[in-house]
């Protein structure tokens, strides 16, 4: 599997345009900062934001790090699913960006935020974000286990 080149999938969208403000497939730490500023919006009253972290433990057993793979059409897999939810959502702004390479315990992995005129909607379209995302694009984590076993991890 190939990591993507570091930012080759962004994608920032013009603000009062697009609604889709920024997307990427990212070999570097993410920020918070930029995917919050990312979809502010006059007009929105609420905005959700998730952050996903690997945390030290699958299935019972301790984990020590997460190595994630992207296919190089994963940005383009992402585009899809945020188009989506953008149609089936009053979004006014989305952004979600994940990360390849080695991550340790704590770091963070993926971050998502959609901004919409309710709060309701905005839950609920960054719900669907994440869910799909998680289970469309093709993103792959390898686990590393406490005890040397390891396990691939993916959604295609």
């Amino acid at each position: 599997m190939t990591h993507l080149p570091d930012a080759s999938d962004d994608f920032s969208g013009a603000p009062g345009g697009d609604p889709i403000r920024l997307l990427a497939v990212r070999d570097r730490p993410l920020s918070l900062d930029e995917v919050y500023a990312a979809v502010g919006d006059d007009a929105a009253g609420g905005t959700a934001l998730f952050v996903g972290t690997v945390r030290d433990h699958d299935g019972g057993r301790p984990v020590t790090l997460l190595d994630y793979s992207a296919h190089p059409g994963a940005g383009a897999e992402l585009r899809r699913v945020a188009e989506k939810v953008v149609a089936d959502f009053p979004v006014r702004a989305l952004a979600a960006v994940h990360r390849t390479g080695r991550l340790a315990v704590g770091e963070i992995a993926v971050v998502a935020a959609v901004s919409c005129a309710h709060r309701a909607e905005a839950f609920a379209a960054c719900e669907r974000l994440v869910e799909d995302l998680k289970h469309e694009v093709p993103v792959w984590k390898h686990q590393i286990f406490a005890d040397g076993d390891e396990e691939w991890v993916g959604a295609c």
